[in-house]
């Protein structure tokens, strides 16, 4: 995949906050955001592609945020954690970037932490109004 950037200097901002994002999607996840803050950073016909729970757009990927916090698995008080590493941004134009990143989710992070899951994510953002968006996640385990 090549760089389709035009402006260098610019670039160089828009990974920062492409990376940011990716970041901060974890961080709300974990409950350091709102329901309504996690699903403020993907765009209204986001793609959120998790085997065997995919969400389609914007009030969709919320409702699992919901889900996913009533059953404790994250959220608040669920003692659970992601981690992100290893995060490669390329543009494929000024306004779209993909982001591959690997990620490990932890559990009993109050007592003695375990990671329970590894995977990759592959993150198509997109430059909107409001700033870069998660436009599409593909979750990968293993």
């Amino acid at each position: 995949m090549s760089n389709h950037h035009p402006d260098p200097g610019r670039a160089a901002l828009d990974e920062l906050e492409v990376r940011s994002l990716v970041v901060r999607v974890a961080q709300y996840a974990d409950g350091l955001g709102s329901v309504d803050e996690y699903a403020e950073l993907f765009t209204v016909d986001a793609e959120w592609m998790m085997p065997g729970a995919p969400r389609i757009g914007r009030e969709d990927i919320r409702a699992g945020s919901l889900e996913r916090r009533a059953e404790g698995t994250v959220g608040p008080g669920s003692h659970s954690h992601h981690m992100i590493a290893g995060t490669a941004v390329v543009f494929v134009d000024p306004d779209t970037a993909v982001a591959d990143s690997s990620w490990m989710f932890f559990v009993n992070t109050d007592t003695k932490p375990e990671l329970r899951l590894v995977g990759h994510y592959r993150d198509t953002a997109r430059r909107t109004d409001e700033g870069w968006r998660l436009a599409r996640r593909e979750i990968t385990f293993g």
